[in-house]
C-alpha cells in the first residue's frame, strides 16, 4: 500500500502555497522535533488565510495517515488539537511534516500474509478465577457457526500511552495498532479524555480501548 503519488500530490499544493518556502532538504528524522510541545508555543496566531491553509494541510495528512503512513499518524493528531486557532509556529510544524513526507516519500506496508512467530512468548498460565469476581466465565460460541475456510489468521494487537503528552491538561495519548499476520491493518492515535498522574494509569486506560 503507497502513498507516494499521495505525497508527491502534497507537494506540489505546498509549492503553490509557499512558492518563496521550498520544501526543507535538510535530515528531517521525524514528523516533529523531540519532546517538543506545540501546546506550548506562544508565537502570533495565524489570520484567516493562513488558518484556511492549515486546515487544508491537516486535512490532506489526515488522509495520508488512512492510507498508510502511520509514521505521522501521532504528530497529525497532535497538530488537529489546534486547527480552530492555530498559531504561526504550528503552521511551521506542519511544514516540518510535509517536509518528513517528502523525504521519506516511498514509505509504504507490505502486505505479509505468513503468521508471526511466538514461539519464544512463554504461555499465558491457566490461572484459576473461581473464588473472584470474574468466577469461571466460558467463551459463547454458537453452535450453528459455519465451518471456517481458507488458511487461518493470526490477530496480533499493540498499544501503548504516552504520559504527558499535552503538558497543560496532563492529558496521555493512546496509540493502538492491529496485525493480520504480520500486515498493519489497522491504526489508531487519540488523546486520552482524563488526565492520568502516573504511566500505570495511561497504560490501563490505552490497553482498555
Amino acid at each position: 500500500m503507497d502513498a507516494a503519488r499521495y505525497v508527491t500530490k502534497m507537494e506540489e499544493n505546498y509549492n503553490r502555497l509557499f512558492p518563496d518556502e521550498p520544501l526543507s532538504k535538510s535530515k528531517i528524522k521525524q514528523p516533529l522535533e523531540s519532546k517538543d510541545h506545540p501546546e506550548l508555543d506562544t508565537t502570533t496566531f495565524c489570520d484567516d488565510d493562513d488558518i484556511e491553509i492549515y486546515q487544508s494541510l491537516i486535512g490532506s495528512m489526515q488522509w495520508a495517515v488512512s492510507i498508510g503512513r502511520i509514521d505521522i499518524q501521532t504528530a497529525v493528531m497532535t497538530m488537529s488539537s489546534f486547527r480552530e486557532k492555530p498559531r504561526i509556529g504550528h503552521l511551521i510544524r506542519l511544514r516540518r511534516i510535509i517536509a518528513y513526507l517528502s523525504q521519506f516519500k516511498d514509505l509504504k506496508i507490505r502486505f505479509r500474509v505468513d503468521q508471526p512467530d511466538y514461539s519464544s512468548v512463554p504461555p499465558i498460565p491457566d490461572l484459576d478465577w473461581k473464588h473472584t469476581a470474574y468466577g469461571k466465565p466460558k467463551e459463547d460460541i454458537p453452535n450453528d457457526a459455519p465451518e471456517p475456510l481458507g488458511k487461518e489468521v493470526l490477530l496480533s494487537h499493540y498499544y501503548d500511552a504516552n504520559l504527558m503528552h499535552d503538558l497543560l491538561s496532563g492529558k496521555s495519548v493512546t496509540g493502538t495498532i492491529h496485525f493480520w499476520n504480520k500486515t498493519p491493518m489497522d491504526w489508531y492515535s487519540k488523546k486520552q479524555s482524563t488526565s492520568e498522574t502516573a504511566t500505570y494509569g495511561s497504560e490501563f486506560l490505552a490497553c482498555r480501548t
